[in-house]
C-alpha cells in the first residue's frame, strides 16, 4: 500500500477519517497541520500572523513532503484545507500516493464549524461571515480538489462507511 492523501475543506473529516483510516489499515497517520505546528513550535494564527498567508503556503507544502517523507511511503496523511492551492502539492500527492477528496455541502461544513471551538481560533481566509466563507472558499477551491484527487467520498456519510468504500478504491 502507498500513501493515502485525505483532502477537502475545513471540516470534511480528514482529521477523524485519517485517524480511523489508520487504525483500520494498521498504518501510520501524520496531519500535516499538526505537524507543522509541531515542527516550527507555534499554531497556525501566529504563522500566518509573522509570515502572511504566502509564508504559510510555503511552509505548509514543505511539511506535506517532510511527512510524506517520514511515512516512508506507508501511510495516510490528512492535509489542511488549502494544501491543495499550490498546483506542486496536487501533482505530488497523486503521484506519491492515492488522493481522496472529502466532499460535503456548504450548510454541512458551516454546521461543523460553528460545533467545534477550536476550528474557530483559525484564521479568517476572507474576513466574512462563517458561512459566507466556506461558500466563497469551497467554490474557489472545488476544482483544485478534483483536481488532486483520485477519488472522492461523500463526507456526509459515517467514518465507518467511509472507511469500508476507501478499502474497496484501494483493492482497485
Amino acid at each position: 500500500m502507498s500513501l493515502i492523501y485525505l483532502v477537502g475543506p475545513r471540516a470534511c473529516g480528514k482529521t477523524t477519517l485519517g485517524k480511523a483510516l489508520s487504525e483500520v489499515l494498521d498504518v501510520p497517520y501524520c496531519d500535516t497541520d499538526h505537524h507543522l505546528c509541531e515542527r516550527l513550535g507555534m499554531d497556525v494564527a501566529t504563522m500566518v500572523e509573522r509570515w502572511g498567508w504566502e509564508g504559510f503556503r510555503s511552509r505548509e507544502s514543505e511539511s506535506l513532503r517532510l511527512a510524506s517523507e517520514e511515512l516512508a511511503g506507508r501511510g495516510v496523511v490528512a492535509t489542511g484545507g488549502g494544501m491543495v492551492l499550490a498546483e506542486a502539492n496536487r501533482r505530488y500527492m497523486r503521484e506519491h500516493g492515492r488522493v481522496f477528496f472529502l466532499s460535503a455541502p456548504v450548510e454541512v461544513l458551516a454546521a461543523r464549524l460553528r460545533r467545534n471551538p477550536l476550528e474557530a481560533q483559525r484564521p479568517s481566509l476572507t474576513g466574512k461571515s462563517l458561512d459566507d466563507e466556506v461558500r466563497e472558499v469551497l467554490e474557489a477551491r472545488l476544482p483544485l480538489y478534483r483536481d488532486a484527487a483520485h477519488h472522492e467520498l461523500d463526507a456526509r456519510q459515517s467514518i465507518t462507511e467511509l472507511c469500508l468504500a476507501v478499502r474497496t478504491l484501494l483493492r482497485h
